[in-house]
């Protein structure tokens, strides 16, 4: 892709509150990859408040701010990272420096993911200068949200319907309508629904490629050969899953893979320990990492995939056309289980909910049919994976630039 002249080329800034775990930071690093990938001399930059953003390789013109991370809670109240700085004042530092590097790079465009006011408000001072400074604003959503029950007050209680009215030119769902519609169950006046409606653009999911490979790069040694790969994201909720997939290797010696369990880094490390001793136990039926930043490789040469039904790995599944077993969470949100639920309807993946039980033998039933499993493959979706290729059209259209053969031009060898 060729633009006329480099000062042309779109300047795109990507916001991503980044509180819990790598779901908002990866995706954010899809979409700028992808955004510099398909537009010569484009720049992008991503404000994150994940603090492992470091740990992660960037295309050429990508570059990160990092802003003072934030930790979840279970009852889903937040605190800063640092104990001994108020929640406040942490909030105070985070929209200061989003709105420094803001004038700093000058963005055409800014992208913000999930949160149309920022977290706790914090990119509301830049969202009103806008359009002063003649920046686009694009919200993007994943496909799933959370049930109404859940999304309907906490929306309400943001004001995140005004100030999607208030600010922004469009907003992306980064799905397909036939399996979600994320916005659906919020209640609207007819003139606020069909406002949000005209700005709404169902993009497809975010297909992923493999990495530039890291110079280097190794590898467990029960990845040379068929291998079931577990991971639950970042693992600050994953333990669950880890501890039956573990207790279904020991109670079932004829499952006939063996596993790598990538641990995630926010796993704790007393049961990151506990889970090792087990894995040891085993006698190499399972192997563990603790994190790889390029595991769309292992996703690639896995046998067969079990995850929590995250939004990322849910697009790295489809992406790598890998069989996959989905445990998802219900706490503090449903999303991943309404996604696996409408995968499984699909035929694109196995779902397995805690609440029906989880023996070990279920588990380990469900780990021998995993090979013989369809893949997602065998089920035809159009557009289905086509949401890079849409992103990188609107940031051309928003910004007004490129030839209209640009405008087409598809980018599915993007950097993941």
């Amino acid at each position: 892709m060729r633009l006329d002249e480099a000062s042309s080329a779109p300047r795109v800034l990507i916001y991503s509150h980044d509180t819990f775990g790598l779901g908002h930071l990866r995706r954010s690093r899809a979409i700028a990859n992808a955004i510099v990938a398909c537009n010569r001399g484009a720049q992008a930059m991503i404000v994150s408040g994940s603090p492992v953003v470091d740990r992660f390789a960037f295309a050429p013109g990508v570059r990160t701010v990092r802003l003072p991370p934030v930790t979840k809670f279970a009852d889903g109240n937040y605190a800063s990272l640092d104990a001994a700085t108020p929640l406040a004042r942490t909030v105070e530092q985070r929209s200061a420096i989003i709105a420094q590097a803001c004038g700093a790079f000058r963005p055409d465009l800014i992208i913000v993911d999930k949160e149309p006011a920022g977290f706790h408000g914090e990119l509301l001072p830049v969202l009103e200068g806008a359009a002063d400074r003649d920046i686009r604003l694009v919200l993007g959503l994943r496909d799933v949200l959370d049930d109404a029950d859940r999304l309907v007050p906490e929306w309400e209680r943001k004001g995140a319907i005004e100030t999607m009215v208030q600010f922004y030119d469009e907003i992306w769902v980064y799905g397909l309508s036939r399996i979600h519609q994320p916005l659906a169950a919020l209640p609207m006046d007819p003139e606020i629904a069909a406002r949000i409606d005209a700005r709404l653009i169902y993009t497809g999911y975010l297909r992923r490629d493999l990495p530039e490979r890291r110079a280097g790069r190794k590898e467990p040694a029960i990845a040379d050969g068929p291998f079931i790969l577990v991971t639950p994201g970042g693992g600050g909720d994953g333990a669950a899953l880890i501890d039956w997939v573990i207790a279904a290797y020991e109670a079932d010696p004829a499952i006939p893979l063996p596993a790598l369990i990538a641990f995630g880094p926010f796993l704790d490390t007393a049961t990151r320990d506990g889970f090792a001793a087990r894995i040891r136990a085993l006698g190499g039926r399972i192997a563990a990492i603790t994190f790889d930043s390029e595991i769309e490789f292992l996703l690639r040469k896995a046998a067969g995939i079990v995850a929590m039904g995250g939004y990322n790995t849910f697009c790295e599944i489809l992406s790598f056309d890998r069989r996959a077993i989905l445990v998802p969470r219900t706490e503090p949100r449903r999303e991943q289980a309404i996604r696996a639920l409408a995968a499984e309807r699909l035929g694109l993946a196995r779902v397995l909910m805690e609440a029906e039980g989880r023996t070990p033998a279920r588990m380990a039933a469900a780990l021998r049919d995993l090979p013989e499993q369809d893949p997602p493959s065998r089920v035809l979706v159009p557009g289905l994976l086509d949401g890079l290729d849409a992103v990188a059209r609107r940031v051309r259209a928003l910004t007004a630039r490129g030839s209209a053969d640009e405008e087409t031009r598809p980018c599915l060898q993007a950097y993941s």
